[in-house]
């Protein structure tokens, strides 16, 4: 089976306006102070698999075209001008966990197979491609147009971790810190999430999924496993027992052998079908949790923020998934 390529509501940065009764000469020290607090973050270099890629001076004109990369600049104050729409939201291509953060809509770029022409019409000065296949021809054919932050080093086929995304990306900004605050906001919404379900600790989790080619596991490592570990789950070691497939974070398995999914709990998400073919497949419903009811099935933008892993999703998802794990769990 081939799973898709394809996750803190906006932690808002506002600049505190001055009030009418400002001293004239406050406005020109606060802009003069911001302006070169942000060309102090300049130079910046950035390490990639591709090599260090250096930015002279802040981008104005962003086009973001991997998994998660729009979002992440959007959590940043940046506005990209291009973007690609990996779950298919549609509008400007963003979950309506960053809705309203965009002022102008972006030019809408394929996910796979983009335009180049369409990106090259764009007049970028600065291409984020952090999450994506890794390709070494996708890449130069990008960084010919401008300078482009590709994946780093072992995060091909999408396995860019998010920490690896926001840093790379907060730092190509020139707001490095600001992308520690998202960071350490994230951990500390994990945190307390775990902190009020003590019961979950060493819990066993399978993280499933369906598509019309059949059913697989996301394995350590990957994105999902990791949300559940941060809630105090633990990997499933049957799962983790089993080969990776090509895609580098995902285990195949044949519908005759469901019942690899046990585990204290099994989190599953249709993709590119409907919901009830895992809810009403029977052998599904056979396997031990589920029939116990310790399994949740979740889809729309529940799974789409699960799965997209931006801090922007992340905080969606823990917000509205940790209600149905306690539930199923409990």
């Amino acid at each position: 089976m081939k799973l898709s390529r394809l996750g803190l509501a906006a932690v808002a940065i506002a600049a505190l306006a001055l009030t009418a009764c400002s001293s004239p000469s406050a406005t020109p020290a606060t802009d003069a102070s911001a302006s070169a607090s942000a060309s102090a973050a300049f130079p910046a270099t950035v390490s990639t698999k591709f090599g260090d890629v250096t930015i002279d001076k802040a981008p104005e004109r962003i086009v973001a075209l991997g998994w998660g990369d729009a979002e992440t600049a959007l959590a940043l104050g940046a506005q990209p001008v291009g973007a690609s729409d990996w779950l298919g939201f549609g509008g400007e291509g963003v979950g309506p966990w960053a809705k309203g953060l965009y002022t102008t809509a972006p030019k809408i770029i394929e996910t796979l197979e983009p335009s180049y022409e369409a990106i090259a019409a764009l007049k970028p000065d600065l291409i984020l491609d952090t999450k994506s296949s890794g390709d070494q021809a996708r890449y130069d054919r990008l960084s010919s147009i401008a300078p482009t932050i590709g994946v780093p080093k072992d995060g091909d086929s999408y396995l860019t971790t998010p920490t690896e995304q926001m840093t790379m990306i907060s730092t190509a900004l020139g707001k490095k810190a600001e992308g520690e605050t998202l960071l350490a906001a994230v951990e500390k919404e994990y945190a307390d999430a775990k902190a009020a379900h003590p019961e979950w600790a060493g819990k066993t989790v399978a993280a499933a999924t369906k598509t019309s080619e059949g059913w697989g596991a996301y394995i350590e490592g990957s994105d999902r496993v990791t949300f559940l570990e941060k809630l105090g789950f633990v990997q499933s070691p049957t799962i983790a027992a089993l080969k990776p497939n090509a895609s580098g974070f995902s285990v195949d398995i044949s519908s005759e052998k469901l019942d690899l999914l046990d585990a204290d709990l099994v989190v599953a998400f249709p993709i590119f079908i409907d919901e009830t073919e895992i809810t009403g497949d029977a052998l599904w419903k056979a396997i031990p949790a589920v029939a116990a009811g310790h399994s949740v099935v979740i889809s729309g933008d529940v799974s789409s923020a699960y799965s997209l892993g931006t801090t922007l999703a992340t905080k969606y998802a823990i917000d509205t998934l940790v209600p149905l794990i306690d539930k199923a769990v409990g």
